[in-house]
């Protein structure tokens, strides 16, 4: 995976196959977060890294997202919408999500279908290649949440626990007890509070 923050632990096996989320709902999911975590408050520069369609590209081609891609400050103003829609969504209890998933799925007439391509085995698709990318990043979300909210997971969609970050991430501990977006947030935390404890007993 691009960054850390996403790599998946030794448990993730076993997660998968008691929440029944299989490769291509994780790798979805994760991607989300990715793109979420470019607003200044959760990405790893303190800057907007969705700021000009390098930077796009840039994520597009880390992830190996396929499709059709403009390159053009449309199709990134697009996106940046879509990622100030998918953040509303990855905070939305259960029974909100559902109606958020729904819209999406709606507004852009999904079909899904079985489809393979590059090295990728069958998974879902459900809308056309050619279609924008925001509708696509929207929809490919959307359908992920399908499972998520199927399995009655939704607090596995997390955001940081360190007051002054607001990563996302996708918790697949074995008891869904993850706090933070990367080890970097969880030993800044840890030595905050060392450093605290530390001036009490002084």
């Amino acid at each position: 995976m691009p960054e850390s923050r996403y790599a998946r632990d030794s448990s993730d096996i076993d997660v998968r196959s008691q929440l029944i989320f299989t490769d291509d709902t994780v790798d979805a999911l994760q991607f989300v977060a990715a793109l979420l975590d470019t607003v200044p408050l959760a990405s790893e520069s303190g800057a907007d890294e969705l700021s000009e369609p390098a930077q796009l590209s840039r994520l597009l081609a880390a992830w190996k997202y396929s499709g059709r891609h403009d390159g053009d400050a449309r199709e990134l103003a697009e996106v940046r919408a879509a990622r100030d829609r998918l953040r509303a969504l990855w905070a939305l209890d259960r029974d909100a999500a559902v109606d958020e998933v729904n819209a999406i799925l709606a507004q852009a007439r999904a079909l899904p279908r079985l489809v393979r391509h590059d090295d990728e085995d069958w998974h879902i698709h459900a809308t056309s290649p050619e279609a924008p990318l925001a509708e696509r990043i929207l929809v490919e979300a959307a359908m992920a949440f399908v499972d998520v909210i199927r399995a009655d997971a939704t607090e596995r969609l997390r955001t940081c626990a360190a007051d002054d970050c607001e990563g996302s991430f996708l918790d697949l501990s074995k008891n869904a007890s993850r706090l933070y977006c990367s080890a970097r947030c969880g030993n800044r935390v840890a030595a905050r509070a060392h450093r605290a404890r530390a001036a009490d007993a002084g």
